[in-house]
């Protein structure tokens, strides 16, 4: 074979070494899923090397995240983690078709790396977090070692003296190639099951879970709290609704038969562990909490307003002799711990002031759903979520701000961080068409533990007007609002401010949401025709 023949027939073998790449990746993620499946998901490479990410990723990038993704960041990042390592198996399958060994050590090495971020985690149970990926890096090794073989002359002596691309096997790459892909689909099937398999017992658990009548329920939403204009929000969001923000590819599922909460720390007369029965025995009280996410945007939709089923969490303290700060307790923060690794801490001067931080069990008349801390979560009014409102809580612990930062706080974000008085525009939308007349504009306007008792629009550079504010619910709950505005054709901007219970008025200076929310006002631009 001349040197041209040689390079023909090798360029002709790279896109099969790219393929061979790449199924030994399937294969690595396939078998690594599955193991994960018997052992915990959060195992998982992907989701490991995407915690990691998550970890190390500075807040701003974060934040930019979550404003052009919303909800669905962390899709986004598990999809960018697999197009990453397709384009690694694509290079590594080419390296291998010249340095055979070399291709299968790289595949190895990428095992290594996911099993360091797995045992690595705040949650990692330890060495057996590490099974799945450096299971599934063996097997891939083997399958891009195996295929690649098929591509090169058979035996030693052959394979001295022939380069790649010299009398290779088609045949034998056809099956060995079709047997990878097979078992690599097998086993993501098993991986499903096993994973659908772990969670059974929480799924059950919540299922059969009948949450008792609140000894102390919330009172009925007054009738003028949901006003009558399209495209306002509604008042009580649908729990389908109802915003998602946090660090967990993967939802956990706890089984509530088997939950523990412990709480000890300074101050605590002795420590106690909980048994979610145990909760349910102490009084439950109902109460209407908006919860506001730190990452809203001015005029974004990182706010939602539900009905909480919970035991107030100051009473129970108060029960383990806890104290305030201001009288004389020895811990300033409550740091709350979740089951995967997060930590979040709150003054313990505020959730012992009266208002209703709870321990929720329930939300919107049902268990709470996975996605937001089944079995049991945190809720604090007028606390941003970062600092309250730990889902999936398996710990709390007393202690001071001085002694411990939590996991935002390392990353840059505030200590404490009230909820800011804020207000938006629902409708109309940005760039609407409405026709000349009467147009109603309306939203919502929040500044939880303190209440609003103004809200005012203003048209281009025109002079405040008052808008009509709807019903209060409690001043722990956003309120709508609405003005009858006497549209004229052409551009223009209206533009929303609040005034909460004390007589501050929401300010208009713009400030990013890092490190302690937004502020400014918002505005939407609108065409009359």
């Amino acid at each position: 074979m001349t040197e041209k023949e040689k390079k023909s027939a090798t360029a002709l073998l790279l896109p099969l070494a790219a393929l061979s790449g790449v199924l030994a990746g399937l294969a690595a993620l396939a078998v690594a899923e599955a193991v994960a499946g018997g052992v915990r998901p959060q195992a998982g490479p992907v989701v490991a090397v995407g915690g990691a990410a998550i970890d190390r990723t500075p807040a701003a990038v974060k934040d930019w995240a979550i404003r052009h993704f919303g909800t669905n960041d962390k899709l986004f990042l598990q999809l960018g983690i697999l197009a990453v390592l397709a384009l690694f198996a694509l290079a590594l399958g080419m390296v291998a078709l010249r340095f055979r060994r070399t291709g299968a050590a790289g595949v190895l090495l990428f095992g290594v790396v996911g099993a360091l971020a797995a045992t690595g985690r705040p949650d990692s149970a330890g060495i057996t977090d590490a099974l799945p990926s450096v299971a599934g890096a063996v097997v891939g090794a083997v399958v891009l070692y195996v295929l690649v073989g098929r591509l090169r002359p058979r035996g030693p002596a052959a394979e001295a003296v022939a380069p790649p691309g010299a009398r290779w096997d088609r045949r034998s790459f056809v099956i060995a190639a079709g047997a990878a892909a097979v078992g690599s689909a097998g086993a993501g099937l098993l991986g499903r099951s096993l994973s659908g398999a772990g969670g059974r017992d929480a799924v059950a658990s919540r299922r059969n879970l009948v949450l008792p009548a609140p000894a102390s329920r919330a009172r009925a939403v007054p009738k003028g709290a949901q006003l009558r204009v399209p495209g306002v929000s509604p008042f009580v969001t649908p729990n389908g609704d109802f915003y998602r923000v946090d660090t967990a590819l993967v939802v956990p599922k706890v089984d509530a038969t088997t939950w523990r909460l412990r709480i000890h720390g300074q101050g605590v007369r002795r420590p106690l562990t909980l048994t979610f029965d145990d909760l349910l025995r102490r009084e439950l009280v109902e109460r209407d909490i908006t919860l506001t996410c730190v990452s809203n945007e001015v005029g974004g939709p990182y706010v939602g307003n539900a009905r909480w089923i919970g035991v107030r969490l100051a009473d129970l303290l108060a029960d383990l002799g806890v104290k305030p700060p201001s009288a004389g307790g020895p811990a300033d923060q409550l740091v709350a711990r979740s089951v995967d690794g997060m930590t979040i801490g709150s003054p313990v001067e505020d959730v012992m002031d009266g208002r209703d931080a709870l321990l929720a069990l329930g939300m919107n008349g049902e268990p709470l759903p996975f996605a937001h801390g089944f079995p049991v979560r945190m809720v604090v009014p007028g606390l941003y979520g970062f600092v309250s409102a730990c889902k999936w809580i398996k710990d709390i612990e007393l202690t001071t701000f001085d002694a411990y930062d939590p996991y935002w706080v390392k990353r840059g974000w505030a200590r404490r961080a009230p909820i800011k008085t804020e207000s938006r525009i629902d409708t109309p939308k940005p760039f609407a068409r409405p026709k000349t007349g009467t147009v109603m504009v309306a939203g919502v306007a929040w500044a939880q533990h303190r209440g609003i008792d103004k809200v005012e629009v203003r048209v281009d550079d025109g002079p405040w007007q008052e808008a009509r504010l709807a019903a209060e619910d409690t001043r722990d709950t956003w309120r709508q609002w609405s003005f009858p505005w006497r549209a004229t054709k052409g551009g223009h901007t209206l533009t929303v401010r609040a005034t909460d219970r004390t007589g501050a008025v929401q300010t208009d200076r713009r400030t990013r949401t890092i490190p302690d929310g937004a502020s400014g006002w918002h505005s939407v631009v609108v065409t009359v025709d």
